[in-house]
């Protein structure tokens, strides 16, 4: 029996975690999904964007589900705490293709991973007295530099990929990214079999667009990878099919690319496929290895058919037909 917290959020959060535990709960494994509250409608009921309880159960769960949350002017960020306070500084993005989408490159198959913790979402930000400055401190540290660029190195051998390109700008910012391009040639010492480059990051912009089949595994710092990762996903087809996994040594925390969308919430036409690939990552995290890869199949298999799609992907179906017509294709599996 896993435990696991579910964060619906708002916007279409509750939405797209509806249609993920649909396809979760088809599956011959046993969950016990304990429903945590965070984001916009939790300030306004609770007074905080995420409670203490939340990052509690998160603490006593084997993995999280987060959907998404409204941003709030001025309130701590929701995910940002989860993140911290699980530690799970490597966030885990992949780019792939699928057959039946209308996209710019086709085959493209890679992962971004950028540092979770720190960086310029370190949230140490102020003002003068006189409010006509505001300053935001970008904090780079070895350990989180290790940790992520190690961790990535790892995933790479994992999954087989021959190369690990380092993003980064030191050449303005000689201290931080300097200290993060430093560690990234140190750590891959470690690792002679694989190849390593590193690109500036307005370069790499670039190349993510001219070249992108060229990439297996690119790490960088924390806004770095956020931008990065958003203009990624427009290649294969946008962030209804984005997912990503937060991890750490002890913690997993999944969740879409995409924010809430209020301006489509509550008309159930949402588009699910990125938070049932997140819930996929999450049973990789698991070591239920089998049934991750079968609900990426059946994803394939439902996209690459066009039967049932969302306004999104050019149909009329509602998020919960998509989810299950995903679950109809795992039972032809």
């Amino acid at each position: 029996m896993y435990k696991i917290t579910t964060i619906g959020g708002d916007g279409i959060g509750p939405e797209v975690m509806e249609g993920a535990l649909t396809v979760l709960e088809s599956l011959d494994i046993n969950f016990d999904f304990i429903e945590a509250e965070a984001g916009k409608k939790c300030l306004e009921k609770n007074g905080k964007t995420i409670p203490e309880e939340t990052i509690k159960s998160a603490k006593k769960s084997d993995a999280t589900l987060f959907g998404a949350i409204t941003t709030v002017s001025n309130e701590k960020s929701p995910i940002i705490a989860l993140r911290k306070n699980l530690d799970v500084y490597g966030n885990l993005r992949p780019v792939k293709s699928f057959e039946g989408i209308s996209c710019l490159y086709p085959n493209l198959d890679f992962y971004i991973v950028r540092e979770n913790t720190e960086g310029l979402y370190s949230e140490i930000e102020y003002c003068s007295e006189d409010e006509r400055t505001a300053v935001s401190h970008r904090v780079i540290t070895k350990k989180s530099s290790e940790k992520i660029i190690d961790f990535t190195f790892k995933q790479a051998i994992e999954n087989k990929r021959e190369k690990v390109t380092c993003v980064h700008k030191a050449n303005v910012l000689k201290k931080t990214d300097g200290l993060f391009k430093e560690i990234f040639y140190k750590v891959a010492k470690k690792y002679p079999n694989i190849k390593t480059e590193d690109y500036y990051v307005d370069a790499m912009a670039m190349y993510l667009v001219q070249r992108p089949e060229d990439f297996d595994y690119i790490v960088t710092t924390n806004l770095f990878g956020d931008i990065l990762s958003d203009e990624a996903a427009g290649l294969v087809g946008g962030l209804g099919l984005a997912p990503s996994g937060n991890i750490g040594d002890k913690y997993g925390l999944f969740e879409p690319v995409h924010g809430s969308a209020p301006d489509i919430a509550g008309r159930n036409i949402s588009n699910p496929i990125a938070m049932i690939l997140s819930s996929g990552m999450m049973l990789d995290f698991l070591n239920e290895k089998y049934y991750a890869n079968q609900i990426r199949i059946a994803i394939e298999n439902v996209l690459k058919k066009r039967k049932i799609a969302t306004p999104d992907l050019g149909g009329t179906n509602k998020t919960i037909e998509l989810a299950n017509a995903v679950v109809d294709e795992l039972k032809k599996l």
